[in-house]
């Protein structure tokens, strides 16, 4: 496996050029999936950026599918491996699609939370209260809580018992999921999204459904301050 990287960037939307020089080098030593990346410190050095920048490189090229943070484990290449300037125009692709995914899910979602307020049983805030704990059990232990994230806010569907509005939700499901990893990657985000469920969590408990609506658009709106956005032309 080759040990050279090439040379230093020029600082214009770096990250994309970083999550594309990545990508080339993971093609060009031959990478499968399932092989590691060396770790964040060492290809921030080689690449002559920071950790943040190296950072928001590898939240692009996971959302695109090229490879996967695991807690513990470090990040991994997945299968869906791309020509590196195919990679780019997928991150930027993903970009100009975030604000319009961002409004419906705004849209949708805190309709559904006022209605899951209304017509929630206490089964349905059962599943609320396991997805909150295995959030906060993921952040305690180190990871971003993605999975946990994803049953909140199913659970929170679920609780609408409108079968067409979980439809809906399903059917942006892949997108919403580009929105969630790109959010949970931003520093301090996992924990200040946590917040946001129980302040949802807790309006729903107590049958409010202005409440709810209101606290599940705040969510939306805080999740959807992600750095890919803040950097747009």
């Amino acid at each position: 496996m080759s040990d050279s990287f090439p040379p230093r960037l020029l600082r214009t939307r770096l990250y994309e050029q970083v999550a594309g020089q990545i990508s080339a080098w993971i093609d060009d030593n031959g990478l499968k999936a399932g092989d590691k990346l060396p770790p964040e410190r060492e290809l921030a050095q080689r690449l002559g950026v920071s950790r943040a920048t190296l950072s928001q490189a590898l939240v692009a090229l996971e959302v695109v599918g090229v490879v996967e943070v695991r807690h513990g484990d470090g990040t991994v290449v997945t299968e869906r491996q791309q020509q590196s300037t195919r990679i780019v125009e997928a991150i930027r692709s993903h970009a100009d699609r975030l604000p319009e995914v961002i409004e419906t899910r705004d849209a949708l979602e805190t309709k559904i939370a006022a209605l899951a307020a209304a017509r929630r049983t206490d089964d349905d805030l059962v599943r609320i209260d396991d997805a909150l704990a295995s959030m906060a059990a993921d952040i305690e232990a180190g990871g971003r809580g993605v999975e946990g994230d994803e049953r909140f806010h199913g659970a929170v569907t679920a609780a609408s018992h409108s079968l067409l509005l979980a439809r809906l939700m399903d059917e942006i499901g892949d997108l919403i999921k580009e929105t969630r990893i790109e959010s949970l990657g931003q520093p301090g985000r996992p924990q200040d999204s946590l917040a946001g469920h129980r302040a949802i969590a807790e309006a729903i408990r107590a049958g409010d459904p202005e409440a709810a609506s209101e606290a599940m658009h705040a969510h939306v709106a805080m999740v959807s301050d992600v750095a890919l956005l803040r950097e747009m032309p």
